[in-house]
């Protein structure tokens, strides 16, 4: 499937990062049929033409796994090198924990812990690093 470019050229992607009272983070192990298939990383996806990054983020997550999050603070941007890729990582916080997941893009919800998160192979490239950008921005709030 082929990804928007935007106006500078990259294709902008956002993750949402949504955690718990136990302090455990809303992972997804994506399906099978979508681009890094059965990789673990946290909700989200491509911005399309003109679509505001925040919105992108809210639609995303109600795509993947039909809830609704409000976002609370952008806290990560990533410019991959070799590849015309951006991500721009958000910190949220979900209206519900009834998910209802679109299996041709999720194969299963997870709640892990950071150190969980950092030591899984099926992770997908950079969580680590967003996760670092997320508990640095939490320690300061």
């Amino acid at each position: 499937m082929q990804r928007p470019t935007q106006p500078d050229g990259r294709v902008h992607g956002v993750i949402v990062a949504c955690q718990r009272g136990d302090g455990r983070w809303l992972l997804i192990r994506r399906s099978g049929r979508v681009a890094a298939p059965l990789q673990v990383c946290f909700p989200g996806g491509a911005v399309e033409p003109r679509e505001a990054l925040p919105d992108a983020a809210v639609r995303e997550v109600r795509e993947e796994l039909g809830v609704h999050v409000d976002l609370l603070d952008q806290v990560w941007r990533h410019d991959f090198d070799g590849k015309a890729l951006t991500l721009f990582g958000y910190l949220g916080r979900l209206h519900s924990h009834d998910f209802a997941i679109d299996p041709h893009e999720v194969a299963e919800t997870m709640w892990l812990t950071g150190d969980e998160v950092r030591t899984r192979p099926d992770a997908m490239a950079r969580t680590d690093v967003f996760l670092d950008a997320l508990e640095i921005h939490l320690s300061r709030v």
